[in-house]
């Protein structure tokens, strides 16, 4: 430290003294008891953090031309009327666009028109898998500039759903010749990892870096047995942000480190794309604008953490269809946070921290262990065909369930300060429960549930 500055003239505190200080404020209780708490993923955490525990570590700093999108989600089923909001999103203040596509009849002159690509971040979510789609994008393209993530994810979509499209090695056909389709345009990422799908079952921060991190080396693998070197593209992570707030942007700065770790293994160099969202997890029925609150700290969270894109999820979107309020209030809440909040300037102000850098190691090195067990046991597609990963998250479910049903986990309106006159009833435009559909998987499914469904469901009946 610099012997002119304001803190010169005050000594170093050790931790040791720190420790000593707080005991005898104590007045006798015991420290761990009384301040240390653990986490659902078994890190305890202490009530201060100082540099002797970042110590000798290393840190993942973001670069410094990073910057963040704010995402605005799209349905692309009729391509001139998602035109015609995407171009009206761009005026009100989004930066990027997810477009969701349910079929293969996709006009892309239409759905594109006016739309400035070279600008523009694009991602397009596929919940299909032809050919045919993506060789007329690329004929489309040709020699446009643009940035365009595919967010082809086959494995996602098995967890998901329970089924291949079509089929494993008909799934991975198409993939690769998708691929060698845009190779030679290093504008258009092509493979997305969805870690939002794990946060959203339940599963802790730890398991979702870990099976993140093995879902993708399924796909650098595959490709680099079969195609060698054909995804120096940015690979898309697609993540939900939960309520944790410190320890969420620990998450993101993890998932960095550990993706870093794990590309340069195969002479990646690539910085991965990270899509972030707040979870659906906790989201409430009733007291709805409570959500607002939540979101918008889940999305701080996201840009601290160093997300390239946030797309915030509308207050009502468990129980509304999109509507226009709900969409506007959810892209003005990240426009608060990136232009009158200071968070575009203030994305790189986690670094350095004691507190979330510690996390940050933390939660790397468990999942780290985590990874090297799941690949020497066979890897992720077969600890997921065995059921490993639904027996593990649904576990890691139940133990967060029961914390909030024994109202050590708060959503506030919900399990605690209920207001008996808010009826839903006849709000819901939308189911917001658990769907299970009864048809044959080839493996179990790896399915979403909001804490408070139950809770919800009995209040429903007593309206």
């Amino acid at each position: 430290m610099d012997n002119n500055s304001l803190f010169s003239e005050f000594e170093v505190v050790s931790a040791k003294q720190w420790k000593q200080k707080i005991q005898v404020d104590l007045k006798g209780a015991d420290y761990n008891e009384a301040l240390v708490w653990e986490s659902l993923e078994g890190i305890k955490v202490k009530p201060f953090y100082n540099v002797e525990d970042v110590e000798g570590t290393v840190g993942f700093p973001l670069p410094d031309t990073h910057a963040w999108q704010v995402g605005q989600v799209i349905y692309g089923g009729h391509p001139n009327l998602a035109n015609k909001k995407a171009l009206d999103v761009l005026k009100r203040g989004a930066t990027s666009l997810i477009f969701e596509l349910p079929d293969s009849e996709i006009n892309w002159s239409a759905l594109f028109q006016n739309i400035p690509l070279e600008s523009t971040p694009i991602h397009l979510s596929f919940h299909f898998l032809e050919l045919a789609p993506f060789q007329k994008l690329k004929e489309f393209i040709g020699e446009k500039p643009c940035q365009i993530y595919l967010h082809l994810d086959l494995i996602g979509n098995l967890a998901k759903s329970g089924n291949w499209f079509h089929g494993m090695e008909q799934d991975h056909q198409i993939l690769e010749e998708v691929v060698q389709l845009m190779d030679g345009n290093p504008s258009i990422g092509i493979i997305s990892v969805d870690m939002g799908l794990y946060q959203n079952a339940g599963a802790n921060l730890v398991q979702q870096l870990a099976y993140g991190l093995a879902h993708a080396n399924e796909y650098l693998n595959h490709f680099d047995h079969v195609i060698k070197d054909a995804i120096e593209k940015p690979v898309v992570f697609k993540v939900a942000i939960g309520p944790n707030y410190f320890f969420e942007i620990a998450k993101l700065k993890a998932l960095r480190w550990l993706w870093s770790s794990l590309a340069s293994t195969y002479g990646l160099t690539k910085e991965c794309h990270v899509l972030a969202s707040p979870s659906k997890r906790n989201k409430t029925l009733y007291d709805y604008n409570v959500n607002m609150l939540r979101t918008t700290s889940e999305s701080m969270a996201a840009v601290l953490g160093g997300a390239n894109t946030v797309c915030n999820l509308s207050y009502d979107a468990l129980y509304h269809k999109d509507n226009e309020f709900g969409e506007r209030i959810a892209r003005n809440q990240l426009l608060l946070l990136k232009e009158e909040s200071y968070f575009d300037a203030a994305v790189k102000a986690s670094e350095g921290t004691y507190y979330i850098e510690t996390l940050t190691q933390q939660l790397a090195q468990k999942a780290l262990e985590l990874f090297k067990q799941i690949e020497a046991s066979g890897g992720f597609l077969n600890e997921l065909k065995k059921g490993i990963f639904q027996k593990k998250i649904k576990e890691a479910s139940a133990r967060e369930q029961q914390f909030f049903d024994e109202g050590q986990l708060v959503l506030l309106g919900t399990n605690k300060y209920q207001n008996p006159e808010d009826h839903m009833k006849n709000n819901l435009e939308l189911f917001p429960f658990l769907k299970q559909d009864k048809r044959k998987t080839l493996i179990e499914p790896i399915l979403e549930k909001r804490l408070s469904e139950a809770l919800e469901q009995n209040r429903l009946k007593d309206e």
